[in-house]
């Protein structure tokens, strides 16, 4: 369901890692932009065909690294025409008692070729019916569904147009903490290119969002609702995050999060050409987690992880597994929730064969399970 403003999601911490409730205000200090000259350590930046067959352009290189940022206007200047605005409409039912009716919701995206690729969040567009782009210029266009990852939160859309400019590709492996970082996007819905500046604050942060265990940069740069979908950059103005969380549940500011570039590039290549993820093996089945705590009805079900679909033909149906069927431990783990099963899943790949322990019907069921690509 949207928000009319994308809110974008609240992660779950580590319970081993506490968040401190002391803002941390950090001085925003000066770039100095040195020449490509010079000896070793200069950037050479370079087109690179990406394996959708679209041009990149690519900066290679540790951008921004002992830079000191105070003035981003050429970086805001270079940037501000690769990220739009996107606005949604999608038809809900639920149980309103004026029947159907249609919610808005709003984020941003980060242009990825000059025909009208775009990179976005799965979680802004996720059940729209109508997807609009506004550029930088003010011009407005009708946005198609290209592909979309809830497991990466990450999705393209496409626009008729030509000439865009395009984001340059930065490394998001070479950071360290400390570099440079600027957000842009389109905060509250309505505040199209709103520039936000701050640091790397950590590295390779492991966040849970919406039951999906991902490895995010964190930064202190303003991130509010709507800049879902923007873009983080670098020093030197290349795209190195793209935004999709922070932390808003305990007041605490300064806590953005973006995904990583250099793990989005396959990603989004994928989702280019194929419209979804093929290359990740996948159970075929829908997962719920079950915690007597958080229902409101007295059950007998014990707490833990549940299938409630099975795909059929699937690696799981292939396995003779069922719904309702609660999973005791996977490739010889012990799991209790649907973002563990999918963290070991991402160990293997397509035509692996796993072990899986099921509880039905008050007995334990031991099946073998040999992964095939995600269903349609």
């Amino acid at each position: 369901m949207m928000d009319q403003n994308q809110t974008p999601p609240q992660f779950e911490p580590r319970r081993s890692k506490a968040i401190s409730n002391k803002m941390i205000i950090f001085g925003i200090c000066l770039v100095v932009l040195c020449a490509l000259a010079g000896f070793g350590g200069a950037l050479i930046a370079t087109n690179i065909h990406s394996g959708s067959g679209i041009t990149v352009n690519k900066q290679s290189g540790n951008a921004g690294s002992g830079n000191q940022i105070e003035d981003v206007s050429d970086i805001a200047a270079k940037c501000g025409p690769s990220v739009v605005e996107i606005t949604t409409e999608a038809v809900t039912s639920g149980n309103s008692i004026f029947g159907q009716y249609v919610q808005q919701g709003a984020g941003s995206g980060v242009i990825f070729s000059e025909d009208g690729y775009i990179i976005t969040n799965n979680h802004v567009i996720e059940g729209a019916t109508s997807i609009a782009v506004r550029t930088q210029d003010g011009t407005e266009y009708k946005a198609q569904l290209v592909g979309t990852d809830a497991q990466t939160d990450l999705a393209v859309i496409k626009i008729d147009a030509s000439g865009l400019t395009p984001a340059t590709i930065g490394e998001s492996s070479s950071l360290q903490v400390g570099d440079a970082a600027i957000a842009i996007g389109n905060p509250l819905g309505e505040l199209g290119g709103t520039v936000t500046t701050g640091i790397i604050s950590a590295l390779d942060r492991e966040i849970t969002v919406e039951d999906e265990t991902m490895t995010l940069l964190q930064t202190d740069a303003a991130i509010n609702p709507g800049n879902s979908g923007g873009g983080l950059f670098d020093a030197n103005g290349n795209l190195i995050g793209i935004v999709n969380a922070k932390e808003s549940s305990t007041g605490v500011e300064g806590l953005g999060f973006a995904i990583p570039i250099d793990g989005a590039m396959d990603i989004i290549d994928e989702l280019i050409q194929n419209g979804s993820v093929t290359s990740r093996p996948a159970l075929n089945v829908s997962l719920y987690d079950y915690s007597s705590s958080n229902s409101i009805r007295r059950s007998d079900m014990e707490d833990g992880v549940y299938i409630v679909q099975v795909v059929q033909g699937g690696a799981a149906d292939k396995a003779g597994l069922q719904q309702g069927d609660r999973i005791i431990s996977f490739d010889g783990k012990e799991v209790n929730t649907s973002a563990e099963v999918k963290a070991i899943l991402r160990d293997h790949k397509i035509g692996d064969t796993v072990s899986m322990s099921v509880s039905r019907d008050g007995k334990t069921i031991d099946v073998q399970i040999t992964l095939q690509q995600q269903s349609s």
